[in-house]
């Protein structure tokens, strides 16, 4: 079952949370140090670092950089290193932005190099919590293209946490068709090459996974920014962004967001954080009971 909603801070149960994290993307950081997003950029980690100090991991989900150029991942190192000392590890996967068109292979080494991660897919286990990163190997302008291997990987992975109570929480920049916001028939913001193929891996582990994606932009408020899960996929959620948002009338709009999670024996609590205002943001608080049927 699953409570979907704002609440009253004083409702948290009395047992233990397991971990804390938070999900953050499409930073689109510039090589101009005095650039906004750069700006907005520093303000979340900022925000982060003093509202939770016992996070265990920053979450990107991708569009790291505007142009996936050497200068932006160096602006963006600047930026993390000038915090880092008060933050937990940071993990990232691709987004469209830092691919590009470009030379396939020097974009994705650019990615890697800069970022630190080890492949443009990978998963890390933090306190008995499973992580699961995907990412493109193709450049396609605006579309995630995953490849068989990739799809047989992530497939194996969560059938590693199928008996635990806990879900797995999987990241990839561009989100599904018809899930959340931006992604909608219309929208014309969803963006896997493999749709169906990655629903399929998907609906085998619906009770035990929750999709993080970003790409569209879409602000919190919106409808559809929480796609809670059917009888065939499970819950999804869009991550918004750092930069600047995008709104159902298809506008542009500044601002500046992301996700806290907390994750409990029996329950995920995801809330939404407006990093502009330093602010929960009202009606994105979402919690999901575990084990899900």
């Amino acid at each position: 079952m699953e409570a979907n909603g704002p609440k009253a801070q004083g409702d948290a149960r009395s047992e233990e949370r397991l971990l804390r994290f938070q999900v953050i993307t499409d930073t689109h950081v510039r090589a101009d140090g005095g650039h906004l997003y750069n700006r907005r950029l520093a303000r979340a980690l900022a925000d982060i670092a003093e509202t939770a100090p016992d996070s265990a991991g920053i979450m990107h989900v991708g569009d790291v950089t505007d142009h996936g150029f050497p200068d932006e991942y160096a602006a963006f190192r600047h930026i993390w290193d000038a915090h880092r000392a008060r933050l937990p590890e940071l993990r990232l996967t691709m987004g469209n932005h830092d691919v590009g068109l470009g030379e396939r292979e020097s974009r994705i080494a650019n990615f890697l190099s800069a970022t630190e991660m080890p492949a443009p897919y990978h998963d890390h286990w933090i306190e008995g919590v499973h992580f699961i990163f995907l990412g493109t190997e193709t450049n396609h302008e605006l579309h995630a293209s995953l490849s068989g291997e990739q799809l047989a990987w992530l497939a194996a992975k969560l059938d590693e946490g199928a008996s635990s109570r806990l879900p797995a929480f999987v990241f990839l920049h561009q989100p599904l068709l018809d899930t959340v916001a931006g992604s909608r028939t219309g929208q014309n913001w969803h963006g896997v090459v493999q749709d169906a193929e990655l629903k399929a891996v998907l609906a085998r582990h619906r009770g035990g996974a929750i999709l993080f994606s970003g790409h569209t932009h879409w602000e919190m408020e919106a409808a559809h920014n929480h796609f809670a899960g059917d009888e065939a996929l499970p819950p999804m959620f869009n991550a918004a962004s750092v930069a600047y948002l995008w709104t159902d009338a298809d506008e542009r709009k500044e601002g500046s967001q992301g996700y806290d999670v907390e994750v409990y024996r029996d329950r995920v609590i995801v809330r939404g954080r407006d990093f502009e205002r330093g602010a929960w943001i009202a009606g994105a608080r979402y919690e999901l009971a575990y084990p899900r049927p």
